[in-house]
């Protein structure tokens, strides 16, 4: 099972909000290269970037950020947050983004997906947040009328790499993952999913490693991370093991 620490980025700092509450974020860092630098040296082989700016402008807004990180990290980069055109998808994957996250334009705009993951096999990441079983939207500000799990089949045939399932009741808050939804999830669909949304410690990893075979190919963390609840070395042994 793959760890995937995450940066988030606001105004070319390290920040995490709270349920996605702009309003709500805490800053833990002006050097995002410097923590990307960091998690490697923890053993990370894969890092989940997000601009949150751009996820609310539509359009990257932390580019900068974000390339600094791509020259510091030396493993995979998984970067989401205001890609919602096929320039912009392109543009980051030839400048060395292994995956691109999409959330809002898969909603919106299902045929930019489908014809990205066809042209980029493996390189294609859909986002479907979620609030109380419903997808939400545009830095999850809105919340639409389509279920997940409807969302998440639209794309089963689509080739795209996995699927990001985020609870964002529970994102940044340490609650727990929502292990539950996240195996439904996963074995409704044949897309692997990876998991979002307040991991809190390492028991949130052992609940999840089990689940490989179920389709469960991740977690995303962060907070617990930043906070020290969560030591990213062990994370990472106990989901090899």
């Amino acid at each position: 099972m793959i760890i995937f620490p995450a940066i988030d980025l606001k105004a070319g700092q390290v920040v995490r909000l709270a349920e996605g509450d702009m309003a709500r974020a805490t800053v833990y860092g002006d050097d995002p290269a410097a923590q990307a630098e960091i998690f490697a040296q923890a053993g990370a082989e894969w890092l989940h970037v997000v601009d949150l700016d751009g996820a609310f402008a539509g359009e990257s807004v932390n580019g900068a950020a974000v390339s600094s990180i791509l020259e510091r990290f030396g493993g995979k980069i998984q970067l989401g947050g205001g890609i919602r055109n096929r320039d912009a998808i392109e543009r980051w994957l030839d400048l060395g983004v292994r995956r691109v996250v999409i959330g809002t334009a898969a909603l919106e705009n299902p045929d930019l997906v489908r014809e990205a993951a066809r042209d980029n096999p493996g390189r294609i990441v859909v986002a479907v947040d979620a609030r109380d079983g419903m997808v939400a939207t545009r830095g999850w500000a809105d919340v639409s009328d389509v279920a997940v799990a409807d969302l998440a089949r639209r794309f089963e045939d689509a080739g795209v790499a996995a699927l990001l399932f985020t609870d964002v009741g529970r994102d940044g808050l340490l609650k727990g993952c929502n292990v539950e939804a996240t195996v439904a999830l996963a074995r409704a669909i044949a897309i692997p999913v990876i998991a979002s949304g307040g991991v809190t410690d390492i028991a949130d990893i052992h609940a999840l490693r089990p689940h490989v075979a179920d389709g469960v190919e991740g977690v995303i963390t962060g907070r617990a991370l930043y906070d020290g609840r969560l030591d990213l070395k062990w994370a990472i042994e106990v989901g090899k093991a």
